[in-house]
């Protein structure tokens, strides 16, 4: 598995998950720069994704929904505040009505993704960044760090392909 470590800090409102990866940065950023890998991997494996929208520019807009074993769907949305390839994005992410429209009663968070070049490959970093305690432990409660685990899990096998 790619995931090293999973720390939920109720202090200053993060969730980091770090993973190590056996490619160097400029093809671990294509998992997030072609829409056809991150979809193979942002759901965790019983609720693919799917990406209808990406445009990956500062302050373009990526649409998707994952679809859960029993043909349900649940649709999430990003904004992206900055990208430095290869080696940083941050994006808003949030969830979405089946229109793609973000649902204000649900939080929004703020990530924060860092690749860094380590002997063996990639060290990436996501940092999500949230408003509150209580909007932190509502994402926690909804699975939010199994579900960026298993997600994650998935990685090296898109990296083995080349």
């Amino acid at each position: 598995m790619t995931v090293v470590s999973t720390e939920k800090d109720t202090e200053a409102l993060t969730l980091t998950i770090v993973a190590e990866l056996a490619a160097p940065p400029e093809r671990a950023w294509q998992l997030f720069a072609d829409p056809r890998q991150l979809e193979r991997w942002w759901g965790p494996p019983t609720w693919p994704a799917t990406f209808y929208e990406h445009d990956f520019t500062v302050e373009g807009r990526a649409a998707y929904y994952m679809t859960g074993p029993d043909g349900e769907k649940a649709g999430g949305w990003w904004r992206f505040l900055g990208i430095d390839e290869p080696r940083s994005l941050s994006f808003e992410d949030g969830f979405a009505d089946t229109d793609g429209q973000p649902v204000d009663s649900m939080p929004t968070t703020r990530a924060r993704v860092e690749l860094q070049e380590i002997p063996t490959g990639t060290r990436m970093t996501i940092v999500s960044f949230f408003r509150s305690s209580a909007e932190l432990e509502q994402l926690a409660q909804m699975g939010m760090v199994e579900g960026m685990t298993a997600a994650m899990g998935q990685i090296d096998g898109i990296l083995a392909e080349g």
